[in-house]
């Protein structure tokens, strides 16, 4: 009976992380280029079912079932990387992606280490000495991965391809990178990605729109509808919860008289 308690604790602290992951989606509506995430978990029955079915190990030994907990395992975050609409805006240097890649950045740390990230967020501006840069100051790398040098007192013109003309001389190519399997990429901050040990970069084809800028994939309605999911399972593990604490009280306190 006792064990049914665990079971229930660890379902609520599963909801309390779902919760968590909807909540951050939210308060990234209006972040540009934002991808919504959502979070998985492991029933019992599923990994039990799974080490049955382990073929790894010798038939004619003990099999030992390891340690296996009678309730949810809380797995990894995944992140939706759907695209999100499009929003004009009439800026020259708003830059939105049409496919899949990311536009590379120089960032540096408040330690003043400088390393390359990645994001889809396209809001930049030129700064005072002609340097493309993120709001945040960081600058945007061309193709070749150097800095994207301009003539703040002149109009730029920005084609599908990327590449950016100055009265009609080309000037830079905006730098986009694309990544064979996103489950390589980690989040960083700042609205940006990192990748880590075993990321390939590839070449994609996409276009790049100026004057326009990467809505956030989030659903306002779909995230409302989860959320109210979550607070009914969290109420269901609440119950049973308090049902094994009225069993466990007659059985302690009121059979115990008998």
């Amino acid at each position: 009976m006792v064990k049914g308690l665990y079971t229930s604790y660890t379902g609520m602290i599963n909801e309390q992380h779902r919760l968590d992951t909807v909540a951050n989606s939210i308060a990234n509506f209006d972040t540009i280029g934002f991808k919504k995430e959502g979070a998985t978990s492991q029933a019992f029955d599923d990994v039990l079912a799974y080490k049955i079915k382990d073929v790894t190990e010798a038939g004619n030994l003990p099999r030992r079932m390891g340690i296996i907990n009678p309730g949810v395992k809380i797995g990894e975050n995944y992140v939706d990387w759907s695209e999100g609409s499009f929003q004009e805006t009439g800026n020259t240097f708003d830059l939105a992606i049409a496919g899949k890649g990311f536009f590379a950045v120089e960032f540096t740390s408040k330690s003043g280490q400088s390393s390359t990230k990645y994001t889809r967020d396209g809001k930049f501006t030129v700064d005072m000495q002609g340097n493309l840069t993120t709001v945040d100051g960081d600058y945007v790398l061309n193709s070749n991965g150097q800095h994207i040098k301009l003539d703040p007192l002149k109009e730029a013109v920005i084609n599908t391809g990327g590449q950016i003309y100055q009265n009609g001389t080309l000037v830079g190519t905006i730098g986009v990178t694309d990544f064979a399997n996103y489950d390589y990429l980690e989040k960083y901050g700042e609205n940006m990605y990192q990748p880590v040990e075993g990321a390939t970069q590839i070449q994609s084809a996409h276009q790049i729109y100026s004057g326009y800028l990467e809505q956030s994939n989030v659903s306002i309605v779909d995230e409302m509808v989860n959320m109210i999911s979550i607070q009914r399972s969290y109420e269901a593990n609440q119950k049973v919860i308090q049902t094994f604490d009225s069993s466990l009280d007659i059985a302690a306190n009121q059979l115990g008289k008998v």
